[in-house]
């Protein structure tokens, strides 16, 4: 792929703080932002997946929860999984359950911080590119969303994937699946370009810690089980390039489970509103947390120490999962 570069300034200021900066646009990379560590060097943020019900389905509840944990852990961000807004996303940008599935649900002062923001298969159904637009971030300065980027920090790298475009049922099956497929036909040369990208992100990266974020499963044993599309063509590329988890949506549920043949942890946080109770399958090899009720994950990493917790919509702490390695510059 060609490598010219364009450079823009992007800022995006909260409580007079600047979050982003300096951006690199280029063919041969994607959208990249610099997103700050706290002054003792730790980072911590919230998960949430499959939310926008205007606070129907204990979403409100959910959201109140993550105000409380977000409180408690000082977090920098808030990352969502996908299917921000149910049942078919936005219908433009004055769509109003923007603001009332968004603004004035997740109203704590611990989740008035940047929000990245990946989209799902729902939001697909409606208007994609009003998600994508700039205009929202005018309405609610908190808003990042973009089908596919970079957020780099001192000890992380968090890699935002378009998982939508990799499922073949969405474009096989057009009278059951519509979607608003703008800006990303033709799809095999977007997916190509996409691969390769997050390839060569992945390969540049060092950080100590790599996390890459999508809305569909890659290990699940949830209602839609693993995707088999994006199995076969993105695992390969996060266990060739040592990525330390997986974060998904798309599952209604609170998941873990351990790679058996590799270092990803694979965590679902996607019971941000209507969960699927007892939809479950049998448990697989790796397999170590399973919950079929709503809540989020939260997570904190120093340079040698990763900690994920899952909690549920009473705020009661379900799982948790410790990891550690050496710094970077050591190994």
């Amino acid at each position: 792929m060609s490598m010219g570069f364009l450079w823009l300034w992007v800022v995006i200021c909260m409580n007079n703080i600047i979050l982003l900066s300096f951006v690199s646009v280029s063919t041969a990379e994607l959208q990249r932002f610099e997103h700050p560590v706290k002054a003792d060097g730790s980072l911590s943020f919230l998960a949430i997946g499959d939310w926008g019900r205007r606070g129907a389905y204990n979403q409100s509840q959910v959201a109140y929860q993550m105000g409380e944990i977000g409180t408690k852990l000082n977090i920098d961000f808030v990352i969502s999984t996908g299917d921000n807004f149910y049942n078919r996303g936005l219908t433009s940008v004055k769509d109003p359950a923007f603001v009332e599935s968004f603004t004035e649900i997740y109203t704590a002062k611990s989740l008035q911080k940047q929000w990245y923001i990946v989209l799902g298969n729902h939001d697909y159904r409606g208007n994609a590119l009003a998600q994508l637009s700039p205009v929202l971030r005018k309405i609610d300065s908190r808003w990042l969303c973009l089908r596919s980027f970079l957020v780099n920090t001192k000890i992380a790298d968090f890699f935002f994937i378009d998982t939508n475009p990799f499922v073949d049922k969405y474009f096989l099956r057009k009278k059951h699946y519509q979607h608003d497929w703008r800006g990303v036909l033709p799809r095999k040369q977007y997916l190509s370009n996409l691969l390769k990208d997050l390839d060569f992100a992945l390969r540049n990266s060092s950080a100590n810690w790599k996390v890459v974020v999508g809305h569909h499963t890659i290990r699940s044993i949830g209602h839609h089980g693993d995707t088999k599309e994006v199995v076969d063509q993105i695992l390969p590329i996060l266990e060739a390039n040592n990525v330390d988890a997986y974060i998904n949506g798309h599952d209604h549920c609170l998941e873990h489970i351990s790679s058996t043949n590799s270092q990803i942890q694979f965590l679902t946080s996607g019971g941000g509103s209507k969960a699927w109770k007892g939809d479950i399958k049998m448990k697989g090899d790796g397999s170590k947390f399973y919950y079929d009720g709503q809540g989020f994950l939260s997570a904190q990493f120093t340079e040698t120490d990763a900690e994920f917790a899952f909690y549920d919509v009473s705020g009661t702490l379900l799982h948790r999962l410790n990891l550690s390695k050496l710094p970077y510059d050591s190994m």
